[in-house]
């Protein structure tokens, strides 16, 4: 019949991308707890993505077993095609998957620029016990001194990371992280302890990453998640009861019953 496909020939519809990073039926419990509740979660490639929950929704869990700091009970994570579930921290970093604390915990008594050319020499695959010498490497220094530009920091290189404020000290844990040259960063609560000026520096950071460096986000500020983030992933008991753009999960009934609802007031 004219018009319909000869019999036999199929078409092939566009390739589907697979998710940069991809949760699938992650299962978590301790003991009778299920910090993990058959979790699902996908995270396209150069998107913010926000993950929002009330206290003890499971947020820190999920992005502990993301990171491999946690093997999953069940369920497999997969990162840029691979199958990452098993792989420890470093590996995963290696591959481009970074948690903004996962290279160190900040060194106090070296300065800002110290702290970051640090995090470059680590990615170069250097031990710290060769801090001496780098610490007047410029091919170290150079790279630093760039990634604390980018932070917004460019001017408190010599500044012990003791003397920084707390918002500042969280800016140079993200230079750090991205001194890796992750392909995804997993941010946790980077607005944690912070007043409204150093929050609202943060916002103006992670705005502009957004595009250069795939984000998953855990935040508590509301007002930043929603300014920020591209598509929301809400967790209650561990699971992910919603996944959307912003307005869609600001109009879903079920996530305001569970979670927004406490926040009308401050909105």
């Amino acid at each position: 019949m004219a018009g319909w496909p000869a019999t036999g020939t199929a078409t092939a519809g566009p390739a589907v991308a697979e998710p940069l990073l991809e949760a699938r039926g992650l299962i978590k419990r301790f003991g009778a707890v299920a910090a993990a509740d058959h979790l699902s979660l996908a995270v396209e490639a150069g998107e913010l993505h926000a993950l929002i929950g009330p206290n003890g929704a499971g947020k820190t869990t999920a992005i502990a077993q993301l990171a491999g700091e946690l093997v999953p009970d069940r369920g497999t994570v997969r990162f840029a095609g691979r199958d990452v579930t098993r792989l420890p921290i470093e590996r995963r970093c290696r591959l481009g998957l970074t948690r903004s604390y996962q290279i160190t915990s900040l060194f106090r008594g070296f300065t800002a620029l110290e702290n970051v050319a640090l995090a470059v020499q680590a990615r170069a695959g250097h031990s710290f016990r060769f801090w001496r010498p780098a610490g007047r490497d410029r091919r170290l220094l150079d790279p630093a001194a760039a990634l604390l530009d980018r932070v917004g920091l460019g001017d408190r290189g010599t500044v012990r990371a003791a003397d920084l404020a707390h918002g500042e000290q969280r800016q140079l844990e993200i230079a750090m992280a991205l001194a890796t040259r992750p392909r995804l960063l997993l941010l946790d609560e980077p607005m944690a302890g912070m007043g409204p000026e150093e929050s609202r520096a943060m916002v103006g950071l992670l705005s502009r990453l957004k595009g250069e460096v795939t984000i998953l986000l855990v935040e508590h500020d509301m007002d930043a998640v929603f300014a920020l983030a591209d598509r929301v992933t809400v967790l209650v008991y561990g699971r992910a009861i919603a996944t959307g753009a912003p307005a869609e999960i600001r109009a879903n009934p079920e996530v305001r019953a569970a979670y927004l609802g406490e926040e009308e007031g401050a909105t």
